[in-house]
């Protein structure tokens, strides 16, 4: 097993996740997966929010295709297998207990894609560009993409990329809503710093509903999504004195702020 595939850093309530790969474009092996997974199943421990970036110029290359074609099989479940294992890390990273704000650069290809889909937060540095070649490498998405790439862009978008090779830059990640916050090169994990610790001074439990609702919410039909968003209510207010707390805060920052005004 390489070392330090996946660096762990805490600043105060932020975790800062790195994929350590370098010299392979930080691409994603056997290893590096089950790193990952242990990571966000139980190595965060106290942190409040994540950063996860890559070491070098790329974000994420994806699968590694030399790793890949060293345990090619035969047995079509071993296949199956790895693909579920990118199923459970991912699904802990999107519907976590963390909020996830992912630094995007350079390559954000194929499985690096999916794993940023995964993220909650995307921050885009202009050195990044997006494509899904797996079609020209006679293999499919199998990280969870053809399900979270199509929320984002459209299916007739993943259609296309996949089909013909083609990738889009940073400026039109941002402008289709693929990332959130575009900035200057070098300038992305300052950004994720910033929303990170805007996003540790919410209740915990209103995090949590965040990420583990909406998007299940929003693919409701309309009855049971309004059931459903009563009841995530509920919950997060009765979590604990704390929302009480924050409300009557923003009443009373609202009260002072019509004041000043009055004077």
């Amino acid at each position: 097993m390489e070392e330090n595939l996946l660096h762990i850093e805490r600043e105060g309530e932020v975790a800062l996740v790195k994929l350590n790969r370098p010299t392979k474009r930080n691409a994603i092996n056997d290893d590096l997966m089950d790193a990952l997974e242990t990571c966000f199943l139980r190595g965060l421990e106290g942190a409040r929010a994540v950063i996860l970036h890559g070491e070098g110029e790329h974000f994420c290359a994806g699968l590694d295709l030399f790793e890949l074609m060293s345990k090619r099989s035969p047995d079509v479940l071993v296949g199956m297998r790895r693909s579920r294992q990118w199923h459970r890390a991912f699904d802990l990273i999107q519907f976590g207990e963390l909020p996830v704000v992912s630094v995007l650069k350079g390559g954000v290809i194929g499985g690096g894609f999916e794993l940023a889909a995964a993220t909650h937060v995307r921050v885009c540095e202009t050195s990044a560009f997006f494509q899904l070649p797996e079609g020209q490498r006679g293999i499919f998405l199998g990280g969870g993409g053809s399900v979270r790439i199509p929320r984002l862009v459209g299916s007739s978008r993943v259609i296309e990329m996949m089909l013909t090779g083609h990738s889009f830059d940073a400026q039109e990640a941002l402008r289709i809503g693929v990332s959130h916050h575009l900035v200057a090169p070098g300038a992305g994990l300052d950004k994720a710093r910033e929303l990170a610790q805007s996003i540790v001074k919410n209740a915990p439990a209103t995090n949590y509903a965040i990420i583990n609702g909406i998007g299940r919410i929003a693919e409701m039909p309309m009855g049971e999504g309004l059931f459903a968003e009563t009841m995530v209510t509920a919950m997060t207010r009765s979590a604990g004195v704390d929302s009480a707390r924050r409300i009557s805060e923003f009443f009373e920052g609202r009260r002072q702020r019509s004041d000043e005004r009055a004077d």
